[in-house]
């Protein structure tokens, strides 16, 4: 944890009080007129008189895309911003097919790598992004606290950086231009009902258990369904991958059959798509032990309703969490003012609000150092440090969620993102995945 504190406190000490861009620019522009971005400010009050009628459309999935979140940076900004959600397919389709309907696509790494191939998207220029030097070194090295992420699957590291603005191929390590910008970030595991399940749930293949039969689910995104899926039968000890982030056919066929199996022997209640329904068929108590998002298990909580996240941690080659990381792209078509205001509604996102927003459902900022100078001591000491709460922590929407003296679930930021072995991805057979995964659906 020191070097991590001492990257805080560095980022804590530089440049707090230097002037916003949009500040930079409204100043500049009473003055005497400027030029931003590809389009001319002429007149000295324009940016003023037109920022109200910006609109920026930012789409993608419930858990990234929140509305609170836009509220609170129109309100900063000056400027409208309409989040829509859609799912993870969808969303990917949405941007691909219909790209000028979308000016902030919330990309994944996997989508990031998709959306530069298709050409629909902008490279970011790193140099207009006040915080950059300040995000963790997952995003700018690949690594963390000296480890190595893993490239099981496809990390934020790898999708992040193209050699050019127009470039649609990915490049090795840190350049000028980014495919996108990390907002939001997690280690993804199990989660259960202690009441209702009788042992502490640490391993994958504790989802497989016959003793849950009629009582399991897991998650029906393909991409990542399949690999909740890898991570038990690997944990079982059935199988050994040489990626679980890029399956062979028969690799995909094994688990596929695996999965139909289970299905037709009743082990599974349900497969769930939306959080909604994670959370609903846990606190009925319909399913005890599931595939999970972080922010679920709180729901559940939230409810009164016991949950745990289980500590899944790496031993050896296995278990370890599932790790992902949705960011900020620009599309293509931005241009002007209103890619000025993209750039602003960027660095928003790392001045420290939206990052002590989703810390406190159980995300990570890339930027700690700031969203620690919007939370409490307390939630700081909660969801970054591991350590019991001093006090009574609370959702991001004020609701009561845990009691003084609890401990998060997996522990710290360190103990938990570090014990990430595997990444969200797009498989090289991902046409033939998809088409296994609906015979798993249809059995």
């Amino acid at each position: 944890m020191g070097r991590i504190k001492d990257k805080f406190r560095k980022a804590n000490a530089a440049d707090r009080h230097e002037p916003s861009r949009r500040q930079v620019l409204k100043g500049a522009a009473a003055l005497a007129g400027v030029t931003a971005g590809s389009g001319v400010i002429g007149a000295p009050t324009i940016w003023a008189q037109e920022i109200k009628d910006i609109e920026l459309r930012h789409v993608g999935v419930s858990y990234s895309v929140v509305k609170a979140i836009g509220d609170q940076a129109a309100k900063d900004l000056g400027f409208k911003v309409t989040m829509q959600n859609l799912d993870t397919s969808a969303a990917i389709n949405r941007f691909i097919t219909q790209p000028n309907t979308v000016d902030i696509p919330d990309l994944e790494g996997w989508q990031a790598k998709l959306a530069a191939k298709r050409g629909v998207i902008q490279g970011i220029s790193v140099k207009k992004v006040k915080e950059f030097d300040n995000f963790l070194p997952i995003f700018t090295k690949g690594e963390l606290d000296g480890q190595k992420i893993p490239r099981q699957g496809i990390s934020p590291y790898e999708a992040m950086y193209i050699e050019k603005a127009d470039s649609t191929d990915l490049h090795e390590g840190v350049t000028e231009w980014a495919t996108f910008l990390p907002q939001v970030y997690n280690a993804d595991s199990i989660g259960y009902r202690p009441d209702l399940v009788d042992h502490p749930v640490t391993e994958w293949k504790d989802l497989l258990d016959p003793k849950y039969k009629g009582k399991a689910a897991i998650l029906d995104v393909p991409a990542i369904g399949i690999m909740d899926a890898a991570l038990c039968f690997e944990s079982a000890g059935l199988i050994k991958y040489g990626n679980k982030g890029n399956m062979t056919k028969e690799e995909i066929d094994f688990t596929i059959n695996k999965l139909i199996e289970l299905k037709k022997s009743g082990h599974f209640r349900a497969t769930w798509t939306t959080f909604d329904q994670s959370v609903q068929l846990m606190a009925a108590g319909e399913v005890i032990i599931q595939s999970m998002w972080s922010p679920a298990v709180a729901a559940v909580r939230v409810k009164q309703i016991p949950c745990v996240y289980a500590p899944v941690n790496k031993k050896g080659d296995k278990e370890g969490y599932r790790g992902w990381c949705n960011g900020l792209g620009l599309m293509k078509h931005l241009t002007g003012k209103k890619l000025d205001a993209a750039y602003e509604y960027i660095n928003w996102y790392y001045t420290g609000w939206q990052g002590a927003f989703v810390s406190r459902y159980g995300y990570y900022s890339p930027v700690p150092s700031t969203a620690k100078k919007e939370m409490t001591p307390t939630e700081w000491a909660f969801w970054y440090e591991g350590k019991p709460a001093p006090e009574e922590i609370k959702d991001p929407y004020g609701v009561s969620m845990e009691k003084a003296g609890t401990v998060r679930d997996g522990g710290s930021f360190l103990d938990r993102v570090k014990n990430i072995s595997c990444w969200n991805t797009l498989m090289d057979e991902a046409a033939f995945m998809n088409k296994r995964w609906n015979d798993f659906k249809v059995a």
